[in-house]
């Protein structure tokens, strides 16, 4: 099974007859939930709306809708048509209704087919016709007698609102990204599929390119560094936060679109935040951009484990995956090496840094790592010292923890032990073997205790038994290390508890069902799901994700700016992490916002569509093994923060490129596509490719 299965899959389309839609409430029936959708300033002949044309509408329900119940929607019109499309559990409606001025009410009937358990439903924009614009939604029971059972004074009976639609951030790229294929192009074969994918790549890249414009808007002017956030800290650059999680995605940003600002601006950030910030050795402390100086007075070294601990997993690490060899990776190798230097923390097994549990998740995930990327011992005796301390002394996560955080600041520990097993299992089979059983009751008690019937997990399960009522965001990062101990013991259970959850996600998790409601929740989530679905394909949650995806995005101010903190650096590597899946691992140098390059897989090779809106010369270039080429790693085993691998191109073997708009075919070595297949596009002129690997 290849990997792009799910972009492949039909998706059920219900047309329904004038005889399914429905006008109004009827005698003797019962609303059992609505929601006025009044939360925004935008009105209609007094009536506050939602329109279609700004995002999606997604909606979660208290209890699941049934096969006869009835969705109504107070549907706005400016006599005109307007149209719209409602997923309900992955079954698609296609509505279209109007032709007055103001608001009518406009119902569709559940379908019948309708997955048990779907509690949410997303109203979304459709092509060929004016976008609908919702002022209301209710759930209806047709033939119960208690009508006045429902008390309509109220603002919601049983429906959230999971993700509201917004103002669109650039309405001057939605022709280009929403365009409809010409006739001659408009079919069902993979390359209608690629054109598809070449739209949604072209606005994440877009996407990414406009945030960093946005923070570096508010750089410092002295340093040049980016502030914590735009509000409190304002003042404060630090190794947690600016440096961990935005600052790396602005330099990958750029590596991707403009190489000049990725060799400049971004490379001198680097050379200074070393330069001004390095206060023990080369680890980093918080810096105040008013003070020009640190922001503390005294040296705290817990802080600056913790900084820097941060800064190597959730930054470096990720940038030297993409990027091999390079100034970001050397700073990487130095702070893994001041902080092990400054280990002063007594255990049974040896000094450590630090006891923080999150810390040392991010410790056991960079040493790992840096064992298999710098060839050197020490790397894996640091990790297996964490190792020995959570597997085989008294601080087991599940046995002898009260609780256990699976969310962020808690998941960290638990892949990393599973990177730790992947570098023992090939290095120290003696640790693997003295790991394995302790190691197994961590991801059984997460089975047993830690996710819901669906196979979410819950943010915080504990020793007794128990676990909260939130769902974490971070469930597929935890799923990487179950995932991996499949790949390394060849364990089924754990293989299909991955599946399981890839599975559910469709339907039922919609919008922000977890405990972090912020774009990051929705990064996170969308994330995990990718780099599961890169090695399992479930056709649900691939579409899944491409709807989150829209959802996510539609979070973007018009000055490029997400949400104003540090996390906004997880909306680009997330969406640089789709784009990547859309493309299959193609990019264009140089990158402009009109080119276009989109993949879907075949087999052992892909079907890519090329286009642009004015001439363009450029190269095409390919994907490689980066677990292997860049991190020296044995296997390509999930690990958080990765940017997943889709189509490579092996040096040593040969490709066939057929030109299907010609017909014309040419062989060409792998490292070809690797240093990139030079093009040249004209206006509005698709082309396709059929690249295939051979011997």
């Amino acid at each position: 099974m290849n990997h792009v299965m799910g972009r492949l899959a039909t998706r059920m389309i219900i047309i329904l007859a004038a005889a399914d839609f429905f006008w109004g409430i009827a005698a003797g029936e019962t609303p059992v939930a609505w929601i006025r959708l009044d939360h925004v300033a935008s009105e209609y002949k007094g009536t506050p709306y939602v329109f279609l044309g700004g995002g999606d509408i997604g909606l979660t329900l208290d209890a699941p809708l049934e096969a006869g119940q009835r969705i109504d929607l107070r549907w706005g019109a400016k006599n005109d048509t307007r149209v719209a499309s409602l997923d309900v559990g992955g079954q698609i409606v296609a509505l279209s209704h109007g032709g007055y001025d103001g608001f009518q009410w406009f119902g569709v009937q559940v379908p019948a087919g309708v997955r048990p358990g779907t509690k949410a439903l997303v109203l979304r924009a459709a092509a060929g016709g004016k976008a609908a614009f919702i002022a209301e939604v209710r759930i209806v029971t047709p033939g119960e007698s208690d009508t006045g059972a429902a008390d309509l004074t109220a603002r919601a009976h049983g429906i959230r609102l999971a993700q509201a639609a917004t103002v669109e951030a650039f309405p001057q790229m939605r022709a280009m990204w929403d365009r409809e294929p010409t006739a001659a192009a408009r079919d069902e074969s993979p390359f209608r599929i690629a054109e598809q994918n070449a739209r949604r790549a072209a606005e994440g890249f877009y996407r990414c390119r406009r945030y960093v414009d946005g923070w570096l808007a508010h750089a410092d002017p002295v340093s040049g560094l980016i502030p914590r956030n735009l509000t409190a800290s304002r003042d404060l650059w630090n190794g947690r936060d600016s440096a961990a999680d935005n600052y790396p995605y602005m330099v990958l940003t750029c590596a991707l679109t403009d190489r000049a600002l990725f060799e400049g601006r971004m490379r001198q950030m680097l050379e200074t935040e070393i330069r001004i910030t390095s206060r023990l050795g080369r680890l980093g402390d918080h810096y105040s951009f008013e003070r020009k100086g640190f922001a503390y007075d005294a040296v705290d070294l817990d802080r600056l484990v913790f900084d820097n601990a941060e800064y190597v997993k959730d930054g470096l690490i990720p940038l030297t995956e993409w990027l091999g060899p390079s100034p970001w990776s050397e700073r990487m190798v130095g702070l893994i090496d001041d902080i092990w230097a400054n280990a002063l923390v007594e255990t049974p097994f040896g000094k450590v840094p630090t006891l923080n549990f999150e810390v040392n998740g991010d410790l056991l995930q960079a040493c790992s790592r840096l064992f298999w990327f710098t060839g050197e011992r020490k790397y894996l005796d640091w990790a297996t010292r964490l190792g020995d301390y959570y597997l085989l002394g008294d601080h087991h996560p599940t046995r002898d923890m009260e609780e256990l955080r699976l969310f962020d600041h808690g998941c960290e520990v638990v892949n990393g032990l599973s990177e730790l097993y992947v570098a023992v299992s090939r290095a120290a089979p003696e640790k693997k073997r003295a790991y394995e059983v302790p190691l197994r009751a961590i991801y059984d008690s997460i089975l047993e205790i830690g996710r819901n019937g669906d196979g979410l997990l819950y943010t915080v399960m504990r020793k007794d038994g128990t676990h909260s009522s939130g769902l974490c965001d971070t469930w597929g990062y935890n799923y990487d290390g179950f995932y991996t101990m499949y790949l390394v013991d060849g364990a089924p259970g754990y293989r299909d508890a991955v599946r399981h959850v890839l599975g559910n996600l469709s339907g039922k998790y919609e919008g922000m069902p977890w405990a972090d409601r912020s774009a990051d929740g929705h990064a996170d989530s969308i994330e995990g799901a990718i780099n599961l679905l890169n090695r399992e394909p479930v056709p649900s949650a691939a579409e899944w994700v491409d709807r989150q995806i829209r959802l996510m995005w539609a979070i973007q101010k018009a000055d490029g700016v997400i949400e104003g903190w540090h996390g906004d650096g997880n909306f680009a590597r997330t969406t640089i992490m789709y784009c990547l899946w859309q493309t299959q691992g193609l990019h264009a140098e140089p990158w402009r916002e009109d080119v276009r390059i989109g993949a879907v897989r075949e087999g052992d090779g892909i079907a890519v569509s090329l286009a642009a809106d004015k001439p363009w010369k450029g190269r095409a270039i390919f994907d490689r093994a980066r677990h292997r080429d860049n991190m020296k790693l044995p296997i390509d085993y999930p690990r958080i923060n990765q940017f997943p691998e889709w189509f490579v191109a092996e040096p040593g073997r040969r490709y066939a490129i057929r030109d299907e708009v010609s017909g014309a075919e040419r062989a060409v070595g792998g490292q070809a596509l690797l240093d990139g297949i030079e093009i040249t596009l004209e206006p509005g002129v698709e082309q396709r490719w059929r690249v295939q690997s051979g011997p």
